[in-house]
């Protein structure tokens, strides 16, 4: 055992748990563990333009790796921006290790320039908050990843008290952090029942959420879905996990033309939800109240029990009950028409096809799917194209498409293609925002520029926050507080040394497309694009009225 500051422990501790970069922007506290991270060797520290893309940046990484990402921000203002990334966590079930300056034991509670008081602020935007004490630095971080990682995933928060980062101290060789322990097995007799029903039922739908995206269970679901021969139904956040043109597939819950996948779940007896977190999407929003639900989750299923009825809820590891039911019998007959799910599924796709008045977000993507490599990784913000992309970009595999669903974040798209690169170099990584969620995040092009980060920036330039337009709209108000310009793009040859490609149609859009892909730098690919392309295909009900 050996002497070493508390800021090498902190660095070499992290990059034992596996963590490779830190995001964020320095303070004054900050500068002995930077140091430190600087000559660590397997870690390093990434200065970002802002703290929320800081700790957007940390969410993703968190996200691809299934190791903790980490993430900075000093007092007051620096904690309070780093808080929107850190919630983002929070509900897209990310592990994160958030790191802040927090004030000295003798200047806790005191009137002083940026304090506040951080354990209050991150309490409810963590699954736990504490702070670094100099005889438990290890063991404090060990247990922050063990929790971070601990289903479902979320953040934890550790105050760094000022004044403690060049003290020395007893540091033993770092250890891995203690692997969570996976969740139970779900009771056998809950399991037989669910067995029993399912092949009671006659039209019984799969339902699969982010929690069996996470848990990696496609093949199960394949399976279990071919076996009883039943619809399957995504959300959003779990793009991937079934083939698009499976005659099985029925849509995604919430995005586009939910009111043709509506179709499907409203007719069924029997709804079976893997994995499904209502973060994304409330159960009530969509269930049929006719139908029985079981629920398979690591948690007892968040829903109005007063008004529904959960049949079975089946709390344990979620791929040891998929095995349970894919070791049964499978059906021998269905009374689901699956001509007519084609039919719907055909409909869906006609209706998301580009028309061929104006150059629109969806001719737009169509192109875009078609340049990206099949296993080229697409993030995306938040606005009316989230929910083109939620139902009509084919997603091949979990992890291709990246979208926050649970915090749903205007900004999102730029950091989290940031990210992407750095977690995934070999894979081509492009991101599609808005204009008005560009501007949020633009900052964030340095630090592409900074990294050389090969991504392209896809900038669908409408002048316009379509969503809340429309929904103005449909509610008989004026348009007013949602233009983002009145004429114009978004700038001029070159935003921050990232050159722009302004596109007006398909076939320009497609050329300036090939070209970014093969830059070797960030490029930005603006489309200029018609906002009423979005009118009548989202915003639609997922139930009856």
């Amino acid at each position: 055992m050996g002497k070493k500051t508390v800021a090498a422990t902190v660095a070499e501790t992290l990059r034992d748990l596996g963590v490779k970069h830190v995001f964020g922007v320095p303070s004054g506290g900050w500068v002995d563990y930077m140091d430190a991270l600087r000559v660590t060797d397997g870690i390093e520290f990434v200065l970002t333009t802002h703290e929320g893309g800081a700790a957007m940046m940390a969410e993703v990484c968190g996200r691809l790796t299934g190791v903790p990402g980490v993430c900075f921000g000093t007092f007051g203002p620096g904690a309070t921006n780093l808080a929107t990334g850190v919630g983002e966590a929070l509900l897209d079930r990310s592990p994160m290790i958030a790191l802040t300056d927090e004030m000295p034991a003798s200047m806790r509670g005191r009137t002083t320039q940026m304090g506040i008081d951080h354990q209050a602020l991150f309490a409810p935007l963590t699954k736990k908050t504490t702070r670094l004490r100099e005889d438990a630095v290890q063991k404090i971080l060990q247990d922050a990843a063990r929790i971070a990682l601990t289903e479902r995933r979320g953040p934890v928060h550790i105050g760094l008290p000022v004044g403690m980062s060049s003290v020395e101290i007893d540091a033993s060789p770092s250890l891995p952090a203690t692997a969570p322990s996976p969740p139970a097995a779900a009771d056998r007799a809950l399991l037989k029942m669910a067995a029993k029903r399912l092949a009671e039922a006659k039209r019984p739908v799969l339902v699969v959420g982010l929690g069996a995206a996470r848990a990696e269970l496609k093949q199960r679901i394949v399976a279990l879905a071919k076996s009883q021969l039943m619809p399957v139904v995504l959300t959003p956040m779990a793009k991937g996990m079934f083939a698009e043109d499976d005659p099985l597939y029925a849509g995604v819950l919430f995005h586009a033309l939910s009111d043709i996948v509506s179709e499907t779940h409203q007719q069924a007896d029997l709804v079976l939800a893997v994995g499904y977190d209502p973060v994304e999407f409330n159960y009530e929003s969509w269930l049929p109240k006719s139908a029985l639900l079981i629920a398979f989750d690591t948690e007892p299923a968040d829903i109005d029990r007063t008004v529904y009825k959960v049949d079975l809820d089946v709390v344990g590891d979620i791929g040891t009950s998929l095995d349970f039911l894919l070791a049964r019998p499978s059906a021998l007959k269905t009374e689901w028409d699956l001509a007519a799910l084609g039919t719907r599924r055909a409909k869906m796709k006609s209706a998301l096809a580009p028309n061929n008045r104006s150059f629109g977000p969806r001719a737009a993507l169509k192109i875009l799917r078609e340049i990206l490599p099949q296993d080229g990784i697409m993030t995306c913000d938040v606005g009316a194209h989230t929910h083109l992309i939620g139902q009509l970009w084919p997603t091949p595999e979990p992890g291709l498409q990246i979208m926050t669903n649970g915090w749903s974040t205007m900004g999102f798209g730029l950091p989290a293609a940031i990210a992407t690169k750095l977690c995934r170099p070999e894979q081509a990584v492009c991101t599609v925002v808005g204009d008005g969620g560009f501007l949020m995040t633009a900052g964030e092009l340095a630090t592409a520029v900074r990294l050389n980060s090969r991504i392209v920036i896809v900038v669908l330039s409408d002048n316009d926050l379509a969503l809340i337009r429309i929904k103005q709209e449909r509610k008989g108000k004026p348009i007013y507080g949602t233009p983002v310009r009145s004429v114009g793009t978004i700038g001029g040859p070159d935003i921050f040394g990232v050159p722009v490609k302004t596109c007006l149609d398909a076939v320009s859009f497609r050329n300036a497309l090939e070209e970014a892909f093969q830059a070797t730098g960030p490029v930005i690919v603006e489309a200029v694009v018609d906002s009423r392309d979005y009118d009548d295909v989202i915003l639609h009900k997922d139930k009856p009225s």
